[in-house]
């Protein structure tokens, strides 16, 4: 099969294994270039493991670390006439990298919020790894069953208490648009904080210690964004920044349980990239393109395993005690420092105010994001023959 990328929308429906394999290859090559990270974790379990951040802790944690890791995540595997989905592609070459480098790592594909998959996670955690000593929930999903009483809950992107106007980008003509989100109802913000709060990850960790799977002094990391004043009426107090407040509530809550173990319960605020998810969202992306040009001008930009190395390096470990870890005033770790420096957001925001059809691709790095997209589905990599013919069914060994 011959893979070209086919946008529609925000997603791109193809994915190229190659290309995929290769942008893996880059993100590991990048960890093992930096040099390993002193004090790292040795047995890590990642939920939300085969995209975005949770995919750039897997491949930190192991290349970076040494570590034996564990993903956990769901996607769909190639029938022969459709691809697999991206994540699935970047699973199967982690796994192979993996392995090929003498690193323990296990694989499961499914419903992460189950508790089947607990379950069985758990079960492979004490037959082959006893426990582990960070824990890492990076779940991004639009949807989630509840295990207790299998209800469904969907989460939607609104403003809360009033609608929210404002400036936004069409891909599809590179111009400039006005988008007006309404408010959420009460029902809709409460569906938001059970699909993207903290409810699962208190699961996860109850269920991990319940079983004696995490050792003294493991860590445990949720990652979360807060974003520009321009962002902020529709995301941080939106329905999306309830389920944020939510699962950093619950960071408070697991950090007291997981101190009787000697252990830490933490949110990493990321800075905002190009990903499957934020594609879709009105404003974001326009702040995005604005963003990256600012960013990149200032040699500050950073791609997910730039952050992530970056976070257990000069945040989490490198031999630092836990009880040293930089964080506000509200115990969050700051990785997005570099996005919010006062010089940066100043600069975004002038532009911000002045952009529009004319002087958007002067202003804005519209180019740059688009092969940022791309390249989440294994587009655009330097040195893969795309008009090679492949084969798009790639098993996860």
């Amino acid at each position: 099969m011959i893979i070209q990328p086919k946008i529609r929308g925000f997603i791109c429906t193809t994915a190229h294994p190659v290309g995929c394999a290769r942008r893996v290859q880059d993100e590991i090559d990048y960890v093992k270039a930096k040099g390993p990270i002193a004090g790292g974790p040795k047995k890590v379990l990642v939920i939300g493991a085969s995209n975005g951040y949770g995919l750039a802790s897997r491949i930190t944690a192991a290349f970076g670390c040494r570590a034996a890791t564990i993903g956990v995540f769901f996607e769909k595997e190639s029938d022969g006439k459709r691809t697999a989905t991206a994540g699935w592609y970047n699973a199967a070459a982690f796994e192979a990298a993996a392995k090929k480098a003498g690193l323990y790592s296990k694989s499961f594909n499914g419903d992460a919020f189950s508790d089947e998959m607990r379950s069985k996670v758990c079960e492979a955690i004490k037959k082959d790894l006893g426990q582990v000593d960070g824990v890492i929930y990076s779940l991004a999903s639009p949807r989630r069953v509840d295990p207790q009483t299998g209800q469904l809950y969907k989460s939607v992107l609104k403003p809360k208490g009033a609608a929210y106007t404002n400036k936004s980008i069409d891909f599809e003509t590179n111009q400039v648009t006005t988008v007006t989100l309404e408010t959420a109802t009460p029902q809709e913000v409460a569906e938001a904080v059970k699909v993207m709060g903290g409810e699962d990850w208190q699961l996860w960790i109850e269920a991990l210690m319940k079983g004696n799977l995490l050792s003294s002094h493991a860590v445990t990391v949720a990652y979360s964004y807060i974003g520009p004043a321009v962002t902020t009426p529709v995301y941080r107090h939106g329905t999306i920044g309830a389920a944020k407040d939510h699962l950093e509530a619950t960071a408070h809550l697991l950090d007291e349980r997981m101190k009787k173990i000697g252990g830490w319960a933490l949110v990493s605020v990321n800075k905002a990239l190009v990903t499957q998810s934020s594609s879709a969202i009105p404003f974001i992306p326009l702040y995005f393109v604005i963003l990256m040009k600012v960013m990149k001008a200032k040699g500050l930009h950073e791609d997910c395993i730039h952050q992530i190395y970056r976070l257990f390096s000069q945040r989490l470990y490198n031999n630092r005690p836990f009880d040293q870890i930089p964080m506000d005033q509200k115990g969050r770790v700051r990785i997005d420092d570099w996005e919010m420096r006062p010089d940066v957001q100043e600069e975004v925001e002038k532009i911000w105010s002045m952009i529009g059809d004319a002087n958007l691709l002067q202003v804005a790095d519209v180019k740059g994001y688009n092969q940022d997209f791309l390249k989440l589905f294994g587009f655009g990599l330097a040195g893969v023959d795309y008009s090679a013919d492949v084969n798009p069914e790639v098993p996860i060994l």
